[in-house]
């Protein structure tokens, strides 16, 4: 498993099975991301997905976002697997959840580096359950993380130092 659920996050115990659902669509995600399936990580997304990369480049829908996947699977991305973890989860009403994680894209199997800390990018994931149950990603953006930019910033001016969670 590639995608696990910060245990510090508080889960309203009604909403259990949706939260432990969600965290499935992301474990589906990198099980793909993993085996090199562009198809199967598409198929994670809703048919009008939008998935903006770390670099800029914004994909939409399932099947683009597959295809191009499955193009860096055979190149940039062969041989990689995609590490997140959840450090926030919130519900908006029935069918949709906002998900925060810290993540990154690493070389070959599990190795000290996986170590949370040390995970360089964020992600924010809109994720929507569909007509036929199944929860899906609608849209997500990814960001490099910039350590040095950030202590700057909080040393500067402390101010802007988001709140412990």
């Amino acid at each position: 498993m590639t995608a696990h659920l910060n245990p510090a996050i508080p889960l309203d115990p009604a909403r259990a099975a949706d939260a432990t659902a969600v965290h499935t669509l992301l474990e589906r995600s990198c099980a793909a991301w993993a085996n090199g399936d562009g198809a199967a990580y598409g198929e994670q997304f809703t048919t009008d997905a939008t998935d903006v990369t770390y670099v800029g480049t914004a994909y939409h829908g399932g099947t683009e976002i597959g295809r191009a996947h499955q193009a860096l699977f055979d190149s940039f991305l062969k041989g990689t697997r995609l590490i997140v973890e959840i450090t926030d989860l919130r519900f908006y009403g029935t069918d949709t959840a906002v998900v925060v994680t810290r993540g990154d894209v690493r070389k070959g199997g599990p190795k000290a580096d996986d170590d949370p800390a040390k995970l360089g990018k964020l992600a924010t994931y809109t994720v929507v359950r569909e007509a036929d149950g199944r929860w899906r990603i609608a849209a997500v953006q990814k960001t490099q993380r910039k350590p040095l930019m950030e202590a700057l910033s909080f040393r500067f001016q402390p101010a802007t130092r988001p709140a412990k969670r």
